[in-house]
């Protein structure tokens, strides 16, 4: 049954990420009375078919299940129906039953799939859905209208098939189809077999057809630049609890849909299955692609859109409705350009976008054999506003304090820039990660999507010294993420010489890395950091160095370029207020392991430099020169990045904070 339910979940056109059920009813021996018993084991609440393990199925006596009925009086005790279902879990199970349990266990199958094909709800969500599933299946096949998930769509179902014995699945209109068999090879095979039926069947009816009306828009070969313009201007417009983050798509079907002469009407009547309304809102909000560098214009979609949700709301809230949730739209179209999502996180936003995508297939296969038809306004709200769901929300432990920033670290790949993108990771940002060096700059990457997840960070081959490697580094943080809250400048190099042995290059490579390298970074993320204002204020953080506030043996132009670096933060300081953005700086000290720095000629020539060996009894020196007597590690310069990135140093700007174990000629006051 699992492996089944991954090779189903697999595939996102046959069912969404989080949709769809599998169960099979299974025989078990009771832990109390020793006795075989029968149970079912279904998809639990909040679970993923393709992703989840055994742990991920609630486990229920199915003889307390088929119980269950002596409770229910009519449709008015679905919502009471869900809160029986704990009553019945087998074995201590703590995995929460779902909604859709009823339509699982009120059937006599043994294996049954829910799943929501986009062919499948395309036939559900047509105007001629009802006759083509007769044509596709003359009869095999049965078709219910559209009722709401839960206990009585179950009773409904189960009375339907009882009714209809020739019939191996039930198509549920605007929602999807739910088939059975008595393995569970059997019933992936059948569930496959009617996804592919229906997929050939709305095919034929597309050949030479265009579909959406025809193409009226062609794709701009701009359009990922144009993205990277737009998406934070659109976010500094989202204003609300939090700030978004953006995910941006420019798939085929995407460019299709909204180049077509058929977008806009489509597009303003919203999704039509319950799992893709839920991600995506009412209706998504569809731009001009002439006005895009209009600031007014979008400012006025923005409010008007949250205008129109407000008056949604109000027109279709109950006695006891939860409270108006975020109002800012979460898909936005735009014709030429594609489809930029919304969300509190990035996970979300990519999900959002993933089940637009499905429902513009659905749209697609809908038009094709009668005319689609969206899920009816009331019941939209009411699925939105499901009690059921607002106590699931409110259950949601709370967000990580950085859930929703977006930052971007220079030297991603050294000792500080790694260990500041973990800290930076560990509280819920996105991160960027740039750095020159594109190998090391991968192998940085793939180790924290491991272990934070893919969608959370990016990374890019950046020499902070070229203009235009900058830019692009800024433009991809705002096209995968959609703006730019934080910035770490932690490029670096260092070098050790007499006056007399520093050349002209070394002088200029220190002051083109470590001066000119943070004003280029800090002068790209400036537009980016400025549109974020509305959203409670930015940060950039410099890693300078104690060298730049002390003075060192043999170090004039490392010194004194990170001295430059040090003064250029407090100018930005200054520039930096009135528009929200905190510039602050972080001065370490002698970060030995750890630091890619030091594994070149920094440690020799420092070495030399206090005339001691460049192994151990240079780490030993450094840790003795120090007031505290300790070693300073990249996680502790860390630590001062995640106060200064954070709200925690909200009303702090223009200061230094010396990360050195104590070092009084660097004091800065």
């Amino acid at each position: 049954m699992l492996y089944r339910s991954n090779l189903l979940g697999s595939d996102l056109t046959v069912t969404n990420f989080g949709g769809g059920n599998t169960s099979a009813k299974l025989t078990e021996t009771d832990p109390l009375t020793g006795e075989a018993v029968e149970v079912l084991w279904v998809k639990g609440s909040g679970g993923d078919i393709g992703s989840m393990k055994l742990g991920g199925f609630s486990t229920l006596y199915q003889e307390k299940l088929l119980g269950l009925e002596v409770h229910y009086a009519g449709p008015e005790d679905d919502d009471k129906m869900v809160g029986c279902l704990p009553h019945c879990t087998f074995n201590l199970n703590n995995r929460a039953a779902s909604i859709d349990t009823p339509l699982h266990s009120l059937l006599p199958f043994a294996h049954v799939d829910h799943v929501h094909p986009d062919a499948i709800i395309a036939l559900a969500a047509s105007a001629g859905g009802e006759a083509a599933t007769k044509a596709i299946w003359g009869g095999k096949i049965g078709w219910l209208p559209w009722k709401r998930p839960g206990y009585t769509l179950g009773v409904m179902l189960r009375n339907y098939v009882a009714a209809n014995p020739q019939v191996n699945g039930v198509m549920l209109a605007g929602h999807g189809i739910i088939c059975w068999a008595d393995s569970a090879r059997a019933c992936y095979e059948h569930t496959l077999k009617l996804i592919a039926d229906a997929a050939t069947y709305l095919n034929s009816k597309l050949v030479n057809k265009p579909a959406f009306g025809g193409q009226i828009v062609v794709p701009n070969p701009d359009r990922a630049a144009i993205a990277a313009d737009l998406m934070p201007r659109l976010r500094g417009m989202m204003i609300g609890a939090r700030a978004k983050l953006g995910h941006y798509s420019d798939d085929a079907e995407t460019l299709e849909f909204t180049g077509s002469a058929d977008f806009i009407r489509l597009a303003a009547l919203g999704t039509s299955c319950p799992d893709h309304f839920l991600r995506t809102k009412i209706a998504p909000l569809a731009l001009d692609p002439a006005k895009l560098q209009d600031d007014v214009y979008l400012e006025s979609q923005i409010s008007d859109y949250r205008a129109m949700y407000a008056t949604y709301y109000e027109r279709c809230k109950r006695q006891n409705s939860p409270a108006i949730r975020d109002s800012n739209p979460i898909v936005v179209l735009v014709p030429g350009v594609g489809r930029i999502t919304f969300a509190g996180d990035k996970t979300t936003a990519r999900l959002a976008g993933e089940f637009y995508g499905n429902a513009i297939n659905v749209m697609r296969g809908a038009e094709a054999i009668g005319g689609y038809i969206a899920l009816d306004e009331q019941e939209a709200f009411d699925i939105e506003y499901w009690l059921l769901k607002e106590a699931k929300l409110q259950r949601m432990p709370a967000s990580k304090p950085l859930v929703s920033k977006i930052a971007l670290v220079t030297g991603g790949a050294g000792g500080i820039g790694a260990a500041s993108a973990a800290r930076l990771l560990r509280e819920g940002a996105c991160v960027m990660l740039a750095d020159r060096d594109a190998t090391a700059i991968e192998d940085v990457h793939a180790a924290f999507a491991s272990q934070f997840g893919k969608d959370v960070i990016r990374s890019t081959v950046c020499d902070v010294t070229d203009e235009a490697q900058i830019q692009a580094a800024f433009d991809a943080t705002a096209r995968e993420f959609g703006g730019l809250d934080v910035l770490v400048a932690n490029a670096g190099i260092a070098s050790s010489a007499a006056l007399e042995d520093t050349t002209i290059d070394l002088w200029n490579r220190n002051y083109d890395v470590l001066a000119r390298g943070y004003f280029l970074t800090a002068r790209a993320a400036w537009p980016l950091l400025k549109r974020m204002k509305a959203l409670g204020g930015t940060s950039v953080v410099f890693i300078g160095s104690k060298n730049g506030v002390a003075a060192a043996t043999n170090a004039s132009a490392y010194a004194s370029a990170k001295a430059a670096a040090n003064h250029l933060a407090r100018c930005l300081a200054l520039e930096g207020a009135p528009a929200g953005i905190r510039v602050n700086t972080v001065n370490p000290d002698a970060v030995i392991k750890g630091s890619r720095i030091w594994d070149g000629d920094w440690r020799q020539e420092r070495a030399g430099a206090h005339g001691i060996d460049s192994g151990a009894e240079l780490e030993e020196h450094y840790r003795k020169r120090s007031m505290l007597g300790r070693d300073v590690l990249p996680a502790d310069i860390a630590e001062a990045v995640y106060f200064l990135a954070s709200d925690m140093s909200a009303k702090s700007t223009g200061n230094m904070i010396n990360v050195d174990a104590g070092n009084a000629q660097a004091f800065t006051r």
